[in-house]
């Protein structure tokens, strides 16, 4: 962190890389038109959006750069549409498939609007999808520049209400690979045994699947959260009666300010839940599913959100003037959550669900062991010992905790 403690920004691959124009250096505007008279259009029944502005590669503790993020898919015409694959292409390498989408991989990446998981991969006329795309790339070498999408389903091949489904191949919806650098943050815990539970990149598409309506678009503010949980000393998450809050390790934990910031919005009066089962959703308002909580403007267009903290435990106040490092609350269990721990994300705007979820680096912290994650998905409950301790801890400068690392994290 720089010695004002105000946010630093770490470039994606340690230096920071400037794109060409579009157009290219020589183009003028008249060849760049002619060039594209020059494209033939398709018909594309099933339309492709993707979500948010911005798509940031991430550096992760597996020492891979990784992006996550979702295309909305729209059945426009009258036949149903069923997809078959969905291959993502390097957009700056000819047809070069980073990633390939279907079978059982398919139907796993859609969901609803609602959203949840997608019974099949048919879609019905005037019916949208959702689909979650996760991408890795060893080395900074093989991050393409932007990403396209072939697109091979049945579907209306004509504009006509009677046409029946044929087979179509078509390639849509580029995203481009920003270079932006990424936010450094301090770490909002402290102390060792904390574990990045429903973390980047989860195949359950836990957080990510957080898509909301809100203020009439959709946005996906959870694309980047991590629920922190803690182990003690045995590697249990609980122990004893895990109905009574105070047998989880991490609950009444101090959470802290990860850059000086302004404190644009707090909750403070709600009470714990029982853990073990989420409250009534019909008691849930968009005011207090994310329980007691705050959120802090960090500069530049980010804000950091914490959410399920304890009641009457939120040591700031809206207009605060904060620095890194200081104690925003406890770590509790309210609002939407089925057992004590600290909810985490960063955000390009002040809405806790209505902005879309943008990845950061944590200046540094020691990675200590990894939760066995098919054990962890499976498991109906939080009970047993978790993590395998690393036969030699790792230092992490400048990473982004991935899906169930244990981790240590020391004061700056």
């Amino acid at each position: 962190m720089q010695a004002n403690h105000t946010i630093a920004f770490a470039a994606v691959f340690g230096a920071a890389l400037l794109l060409a124009s579009p157009m290219g250096l020589s183009a003028s505007p008249l060849q760049t038109s002619h060039a594209a008279a020059q494209v033939e259009d398709a018909f594309t029944p099933v339309v492709v959006r993707p979500l948010g502005q911005r798509h940031i590669v991430v550096a992760g503790t597996d020492n891979q750069y990784h992006v996550v993020y979702e295309l909305e898919l729209t059945n426009t015409k009258a036949a149903p549409a069923t997809l078959q694959r969905i291959d993502v292409l390097a957009a700056d390498a000819g047809s070069r498939v980073v990633q390939s989408y279907a079978a059982k991989d398919l139907l796993a990446g859609l969901r609803t609007l609602q959203p949840v998981p997608a019974d099949d991969a048919l879609i019905a006329p005037n019916a949208s999808r959702l689909f979650y795309v996760e991408l890795a790339f060893p080395d900074a070498a093989t991050i393409p520049i932007a990403l396209m999408h072939r697109m091979v389903l049945l579907g209306s091949a004509n504009p006509g209400l009677h046409t029946s489904a044929t087979p179509l191949q078509y390639t849509v919806a580029r995203v481009e690979l920003s270079r932006v650098p990424l936010p450094v943050i301090e770490s909002p815990l402290r102390g060792d045994g904390w574990v990045a539970a429903n973390g980047c990149c989860n195949s359950d598409i836990v957080h990510r699947g957080s898509t909301q309506s809100v203020n009439g678009s959709l946005f996906n503010s959870q694309r980047y959260a991590i629920d922190w949980m803690r182990l003690d000393q045995h590697g249990q998450l609980v122990h004893g009666d895990p109905s009574d809050v105070h047998n989880y390790p991490d609950y009444d934990a101090k959470v802290y300010a990860v850059a000086d910031a302004t404190v644009i919005e707090t909750l403070d009066e709600l009470d714990d839940n029982i853990p073990g089962k989420l409250p009534d959703p019909t008691t849930l308002t968009l005011r207090t599913v994310d329980g007691n909580h705050a959120i802090l403007d960090i500069g530049r267009g980010l804000y950091a959100f914490y959410a399920h903290l304890k009641k009457g435990s939120v040591a700031v106040h809206v207009g605060d003037r904060i620095k890194a490092g200081m104690v925003i609350g406890n770590l509790g269990n309210s609002g939407n959550t089925s057992a004590p721990h600290l909810h985490f994300h960063l955000m390009d705007g002040p809405s806790s669900l209505g902005s879309e979820g943008v990845p950061y680096v944590i200046d540094q912290f020691t990675m200590s062991g990894q939760v066995d994650i098919k054990a962890f998905e499976k498991s109906e409950d939080l009970s047993g010992h978790w993590g395998t301790p690393l036969a030699q801890p790792l230092m992490q400068k400048a990473r982004f905790p991935l899906n169930l690392n244990v981790v240590k994290f020391s004061a700056p």
